[in-house]
């Protein structure tokens, strides 16, 4: 089974990704108010994602 919270970091990645590609501010300036927002989701959930991986037993 997928793990949601990989998924759902692997998604925010995807939209952020998206965004620049697409939003003509962001070429120039990356910090335009919606790409910030989609950065900060993105790095959010990476962050929770990776510390969980750090928190697991190891084998």
């Amino acid at each position: 089974m997928p793990d949601d919270l990989h998924q759902r970091y692997q998604a925010a990645h995807r939209a952020w990704q998206t965004h620049i590609a697409l939003c003509p501010r962001c070429t120039d300036n990356p910090a335009c108010r919606d790409g910030q927002r989609l950065h900060e989701t993105f790095a959010r959930l990476q962050d929770a994602y990776l510390n969980r991986l750090h928190q697991r037993p190891r084998r």
